[in-house]
């Protein structure tokens, strides 16, 4: 159990679509001592942020582009990864995680992008070591971005670092403009925030203004693109962001990373 918010993550299951799920019960080095819980968060973080370091000095020597989705449950995730998928011209893979199903992963699948779908069970965030094995399952090609669709959620993500290089919030207008106010945490970590459904705006009472002013006063360096994943509006800027932030990798296998490595901050 996750002493930090209490939800059972132990048993999570990676599969790929199309694969008969394995239920096994993940034992890990870096995980919780079982039968006599730590319950101070601090450790729990301490560990998760080791996996996670080791995480991202894998994705870095192969210059792969770590992106980490996060957002509420329909917010638009998993349609933003169909059309880039399909559009945006950029060697991909993509790790889904949810709480049950394959439903997302078969979507992705279809879109022409690897998949591997990661249940959380009970849990309600991904951490470092689910990220460790289905990484080594997808196997993202060198020079490849590598999508992290989180678990639906406005709160637990925020506190796991997986090794990413991006953090990327969804927001899609019809979940009001007072978001980055109530989960600030969750907006003070991104490094972008796509503000989806922008084409239902003229049915809707969201003032764009507040909504901008709130997410900087948390964050005053994030960065703001307005879309519409179901009508392809914005879409060229967040392709253009993908391509500004991708490695330039020079090397078959595990040569020159071209980005940051380093120390991210969570």
């Amino acid at each position: 159990m996750c002493q930090t918010c209490g939800c059972s993550g132990d048993g999570a299951v990676i599969a790929e679509p199309g694969h008969q799920h394995e239920h096994e019960q993940h034992e890990h080095e870096h995980g919780h001592e079982h039968g006599h819980r730590v319950s101070l968060e601090q450790d729990v973080l301490a560990k998760n942020d080791l996996l996670a370091e080791h995480n991202r000095r894998w994705l870095t020597e192969r210059g792969v582009l770590a992106v980490n989705l996060m957002s509420s449950p329909g917010a638009g995730k998993t349609t933003l990864l169909e059309r880039t998928a399909r559009e945006a011209d950029l060697p991909m893979a993509v790790i889904e995680g949810d709480q049950e199903t394959m439903l997302d992963a078969e979507r992705i699948k279809a879109a022409g992008a690897p998949v591997v779908q990661i249940n959380t069970g009970a849990g309600c965030h991904l951490d470092a070591a689910m990220l460790d094995r289905a990484v080594h399952t997808v196997e993202p090609a060198p020079g490849s971005v590598l999508f992290i669709e989180n678990v639906g959620n406005l709160v637990c993500p925020a506190l796991f670092d997986l090794g990413e290089e991006q953090r990327v919030v969804i927001l899609s207008v019809t979940e009001g403009q007072d978001k980055p106010r109530k989960y600030p945490h969750m907006f003070a970590s991104a490094d972008l925030v796509l503000l989806n459904k922008v084409d239902l705006l003229p049915y809707l009472d969201f003032d764009i203004a507040a909504f901008l002013r709130d997410a900087r006063r948390v964050n005053p360096d994030v960065e703001v693109v307005r879309l519409s994943a179901t009508r392809g509006t914005g879409l060229t800027d967040w392709y253009s962001w993908l391509r500004e932030h991708r490695p330039h990798f020079a090397g078959p296998a595990h040569g020159s990373a071209g980005g940051s490595a380093g120390q991210k901050r969570r």
